[in-house]
């Protein structure tokens, strides 16, 4: 049967697509525009199946929170060039996958895969685009933070993202705004040194145990000189004590001090592609 501008479109609307592959799809099938669907899914399928040994280091890293501000996810979809990344299309399919994720609210990365987005689920769009683009195309990763108030932030370039989560609402978005801004910036480990895993503290113990005795310090003083070392550790790395980017004469909890005196940081998350 004859294939009209129509139908091809149409299909390409559906599936993303190139018009010469919908074309090609629909003459396979005989003008049955699922069964045309079915074809384009099942060479994404055999694509992923050829490609599945390759890195997909790039791609697009985007935070998106809800109307009402009490959930964001951060929603990463990887690819192999960044040529692909900087794509509008591919950023638009990122961007639907964070919607439905900050809608429906799942608990990991395998609930995100089975969220319907237009009657598919969100694995059967990425082996889709994988058909389309050629490139191996994965969900590499998914967080979410729920809290008062919530706001996120996406570094220039989309390889870089961030979440955190406050106590309370009602005070001026750009103080959240800046605090998302140097979680992407400090990359601390956690919101304060109480928060702060027991394994990263032996760690950084040890670290600084080991340094100070090849600086030839005494074995009976290493215990006292690591916990200076250890405190140093927390004032850089866990975000309220870090000095503030933007005024480094006092700290994050310093700051939001500033703006109200209950005011503080619940949790945070935080995704970058190039690190």
């Amino acid at each position: 049967m004859a294939i009209t501008a129509t139908d091809v479109m149409k299909l390409r609307k559906a599936t993303g697509a190139g018009m010469m592959d919908c074309k090609k799809a629909l003459t396979d099938a005989n003008g049955d525009f699922d069964g045309a669907v079915q074809i384009i899914r099942e060479k994404g399928k055999l694509v992923a199946s050829k490609r599945s040994d390759r890195e997909a280091s790039e791609g697009v890293a985007l935070a998106k929170v809800s109307d009402d501000n009490k959930f964001g996810a951060i929603v990463v979809l990887n690819c192999e060039t960044d040529f692909v990344a900087k794509n509008d299309d591919f950023v638009k399919k990122t961007d639907s996958f964070a919607s439905v994720a900050v809608a429906d609210k799942p608990a990991d990365l395998e609930g995100l895969k089975g969220l319907d987005v237009d009657g598919r689920t969100v694995a059967d769009h990425v082996t889709e685009q994988t058909g389309v683009i050629g490139e191996k195309i994965e969900l590499g990763h998914f967080a979410s933070v729920e809290a008062e108030f919530v706001v996120g932030y996406i570094h220039p370039g989309n390889k870089l993202a961030t979440l955190v989560g406050f106590n309370k609402a009602g005070f001026d978005a750009q103080v959240a705004k800046d605090v998302a801004m140097q979680v992407a910036a400090m990359n601390p480990v956690a919101v304060d040194k109480d928060a702060v895993s027991q394994e990263v503290i032996d760690k950084e113990l040890e670290i600084a145990k080991e340094k100070f005795r090849q600086e030839g310090k005494p074995e009976a003083m290493l215990d006292k000189i690591a916990q200076g070392s250890l405190n140093k550790f927390f004032k850089e790395s866990t975000l309220l004590n870090q000095a503030f980017v933007k005024d480094n004469k006092q700290t994050v909890k310093d700051y939001l001090g500033s703006v109200d005196k209950e005011l503080t940081v619940t949790s945070f998350q935080r995704f970058a592609l190039s690190e």
